[in-house]
């Protein structure tokens, strides 16, 4: 950016901001504008005509910069960013090694600082709004509402559901019982959306699927589940109940438009009609099938049929950029070099879906996603005064495979700046890094958890002695 602007250039509670480029729904507008008032984008259009429109409010330029709707993760597990760096390397189903075992050891505080630590990460990644799968971490959800609500990210917060993958068996009455006070309690919050989830289908009978999705059907919230991500989950269900998990979850009423399901990498023709009849969203997670997964979702097909789609980091990274890259990358290395297609998407649905269609698949498009009249100013400030825009000719190409978290010079919520340069205005990140210092290494050491690979120096030495001692 060529101006010298400052935090306290975004105090005021109406701001008229003039960037380089606007991002709309559209594409990238220049001599374009946005008026912020009440946390809401008030008015959009030319430049000039908001000025004249409101002569009153202090103009803000932003030369050099592009002002776009925040990214939206579709998936996350918040409560599991203590193990993060625990599961490069590791075979599938990580969540039964590691994810269990370490949720489970979180007390109220550990719960707190994962959750505040894995916030502040999506925050700087450039996501605005994130979508947390649920916790297994015993207790209640009011630690981690709290560090979410402190960190002033935008939140589709999970409740698990489950009857039958748990050490103690709980009425259904039980959990639909806590199931309708979690969503009471959130129903008015400005930034925290309840959402109820079922880990994995296996994890629940058919009656509680059913009554869990109906739920939050009628609530009009998100119903989570993980489907079809490997090899052996799809097993399992053909052994168990005859059905692969997406067709499982479709024989008990479970899927509709409240539904989200995560992954979905492995799909047969069948299944994607199913999810295209009834309305079910996917979250498409790329860097988790880089990382750790068994097939990569045809994404680039999904969003063919219309089936309702966002990206979701899975908890791997958090940086939004990256996620559109390895988005774009995943479906052009696995499904476009085989056929030849070259602009696997032509670079602007991978955008769309970190934005506009991934609000819409988790059911917040009434409340954010896109740069519009009436929706919440989840926003972000990026500079593109770059030697790696220079010369720009395809804004939305460049951000996709080029675009940098380092370019992110304020992320806003609800029209509030939460960070600048990475950094939160209005409290300690880095008193919180020294917190989780200071439990981190107590809370996996007390955990039983079970890693398969080694660390990569341990490999290294390995690898040297396998071949005579060298290095």
């Amino acid at each position: 950016m060529k101006s010298n602007i400052e935090p306290k250039s975004f105090a005021d509670p109406r701001m008229l901001l003039v960037p380089e480029y606007l991002m709309l729904k559209k594409g990238p507008m220049t001599d374009h504008a946005v008026l912020i008032e009440e946390g809401l984008f008030a008015d959009v259009g030319p430049a000039e005509e908001l000025i004249a429109r409101h002569p009153n409010v202090k103009v803000t330029p932003l030369p050099g910069s592009v002002i776009m709707p925040g990214f939206i993760d579709a998936h996350h597990h918040l409560t599991q960013a203590f193990g993060k760096a625990m599961a490069f390397g590791e075979p599938s189903e990580i969540f039964q090694r590691i994810w269990i075992p370490l949720e489970g050891n979180l007390d109220d505080e550990l719960m707190y600082l994962a959750g505040k630590l894995a916030a502040f990460e999506a925050l700087r990644g450039g996501f605005t709004t994130v979508v947390d799968a649920g916790t297994r971490a015993e207790g209640g959800l009011e630690p981690l509402a709290q560090a979410i609500s402190e960190v002033g990210l935008r939140c589709v917060l999970g409740m698990i559901c489950n009857d039958k993958a748990e050490s103690v068996s709980i009425k259904d009455t039980t959990i639909l019982r806590r199931a309708e006070e979690h969503l009471s309690r959130w129903s008015n919050n400005s930034l925290i959306h309840p959402s109820l989830a079922i880990s994995i289908p296996e994890a629940a009978s058919d009656s509680m699927l059913y009554k869990v999705a109906a739920l939050s059907k009628e609530a009009g919230v998100v119903f989570q589940t993980h489907a079809n991500e490997h090899l052996v989950a799809v097993e399992r269900s053909l052994i168990q109940r005859g059905l692969r998990p997406i067709e499982h979850l479709h024989s008990v009423g479970a899927l509709g438009s409240q539904t989200l399901i995560a992954h979905a990498t492995l799909v047969t023709p069948h299944e994607l009609t199913i999810l295209q009849e009834t309305g079910t969203a996917v979250a498409y997670n790329p860097v988790a099938t880089q990382w750790k997964g068994n097939a990569a979702a045809p994404a680039i097909q999904m969003h063919e049929l219309g089936i309702r789609l966002g990206l979701g980091t899975d908890g791997t990274r958090s940086d939004g950029f990256r996620l559109l890259d390895a988005a774009e990358a995943t479906q052009r290395l696995v499904f476009g070099l085989p056929t030849g297609d070259f602009s696997s998407g032509g670079g602007w649905p991978w955008l769309n879906l970190a934005t506009t269609n991934g609000a819409e698949a988790i059911s917040l498009s009434k409340v954010t996603g896109e740069i519009a009249i009436g929706k919440a100013a989840d926003f972000l400030i990026v500079d593109v005064d770059m030697p790696e825009f220079l010369p720009s000719r395809d804004l939305v190409w460049e951000l996709t495979r080029l675009g940098n978290r380092d370019q992110i010079v304020g992320v806003f919520v609800a029209g509030q700046l939460r960070l600048w340069h990475g950094w939160p205005i209005d409290w300690d990140g880095r008193a919180l890094m020294q917190k989780v210092s200071n439990r981190i290494n107590d809370a996996i050491k007390n955990a039983p958890i079970h890693k398969v690979h080694p660390s990569s120096t341990e490999h290294r030495n390995r690898y040297y002695k396998s071949l005579g001692g060298l290095d």
